[in-house]
């Protein structure tokens, strides 16, 4: 499929995706939404992909929000659409079955932070600012900005975030748990797939089941998460990557994976 606000490319099993509106800091329009719906819902079924990366273009900008000059003349009803359609773009990133890194290259401010949120992990340029500005605007974040963030980093930080509306620095974000590395600009990209194929080295379903996991035990008490745990867990001895694997540990030698 060919995208006007994204980039997509797959090498080495490692989709990037780029969101390239760099003239607008890559602003997340309702176009990109349906466009990062499109593209996601494609790399899921992708035996070829991994890991997918997901960054924005230039090194100003990850996603500096939504497109302020759109949403001004939204409806409430507008609003409810543009809201819940975003959020169920970023559930889909976030169910993705391959692990999903988010390279902020610079700011994700409101939508930008959310999206970065809906990753499984996020590696920051130091010179990246992160934040939920939406207060400024007088409104709220409208892409799950009030539900993950308190997930993440707990309720007092993200309240501190939300009601001040003050983006942070990359290292901040780090030190609150919000993202997991920091690193020069000029290396953000190659510690990307550094980490990419670190994931790839393992075993395919076990990564997949792994993220299911724990994404879908949040959901639940801790009993009925560890239930879930050991079903997962269980199941994972009926494939051909449980026996390599452990063959292969035994037999002191690098495992060769086949995702089945």
């Amino acid at each position: 499929m060919e995208y006007a606000n994204l980039l997509v490319s797959v090498s080495d099993r490692i989709a990037t995706v780029t969101i390239n509106r760099p003239k607008s800091l890559n602003a997340l329009n309702p176009a990109t939404i349906r466009e990062l719906s499109a593209a996601f819902e494609e790399l899921a079924g992708r035996e070829d992909v991994g890991v997918v990366l997901l960054t924005g273009a230039g090194e100003k900008a990850f996603v500096a929000g939504a497109d302020i000059s759109e949403m001004r003349h939204f409806t409430a009803v507008d609003a409810l659409e543009f809201a819940l359609f975003g959020q169920g773009v970023l559930e889909r990133i976030e169910r993705l079955p391959q692990p999903v890194i988010g390279v902020i290259n610079g700011f994700a401010l409101g939508g930008g932070c959310e999206l970065a949120m809906a990753c499984d992990l996020l590696i920051a340029a130091d010179t990246a600012k992160l934040g939920q500005p939406e207060v400024n605007l007088g409104i709220i974040p409208g892409y799950g900005g009030t539900q993950r963030l308190p997930r993440l980093v707990g309720r007092n930080l993200a309240k501190e975030m939300v009601l001040t509306g003050e983006m942070i620095t990359a290292q901040r974000a780090y030190e609150i748990g919000l993202v997991n590395r920091v690193v020069p600009q000029a290396e953000l990209m190659d510690t990307a797939r550094e980490v990419a194929k670190k994931i790839l080295s393992k075993g395919p379903v076990a990564i997949r089941t792994a993220k299911m996991a724990m994404n879908r035990g949040l959901d639940l008490d801790l009993s009925n998460a560890c239930a879930l745990e050991a079903n997962a867990f269980a199941v994972g001895f009926s494939t051909a990557d449980r026996l390599e694997g452990m063959t292969a540990f035994l037999e002191k030698r690098k495992a060769v994976f086949t995702g089945k």
